[in-house]
């Protein structure tokens, strides 16, 4: 099968369903749902293919995250709501949780293993502490991202 076909129909497909049920557990108006979907569609689709071409998932998510920023944004003067109604639900499928998951597993096992022996397993947890930072804030920086372009200049005084 065609590897960006498969993305469209697995990882598109996937991520929208869960977009929309984080979507609709945090009480987003049913009018706005597709586009919570189609946000974390393409953002998700998106970081895949990007990830397939050989960048690394802290620059990945960071696209993907802007992409889904623009869309919010979009969305959001599109139907006169808060942007945050559609880029919350869409990047929380993107959120780090193996990473995180491993970097706790491993500082657990730090905590079992005594001074001498947890040197490599203290460098993955770092690492996967790490990736899972730069993962978040790429998140963060990405929603972000269209508000601090385009907000309106206020006067000083």
């Amino acid at each position: 099968m065609n590897p960006l076909l498969q993305i469209l129909l697995e990882d598109a497909f996937w991520s929208a369903i869960a977009a929309t049920g984080f979507a609709i557990l945090f009480n987003v108006p049913p009018r706005a749902l597709p586009g919570c979907a189609l946000a974390a569609a393409c953002g998700h689709a998106l970081r895949s293919w990007v990830m397939q071409l050989g960048l690394p998932i802290e620059p990945a998510t960071l696209l993907a995250a802007t992409t889904i920023g623009f869309l919010g944004f979009w969305f959001a003067r599109k139907f006169q709501s808060p942007t945050a109604i559609f880029t919350v639900p869409a990047v929380i499928p993107m959120v780090p949780g193996t990473f995180a998951f491993r970097a706790m597993l491993g500082i657990l096992a730090i905590t079992n293993m005594g001074v001498f022996g947890s040197t490599p397993v203290l460098v993955e947890a770092e690492v996967n502490v790490v990736k899972t930072g730069l993962i978040l804030a790429a998140l963060a920086g990405g929603i972000i991202a269209p508000r601090l372009l385009f907000r309106r200049q206020r006067p000083v005084v």
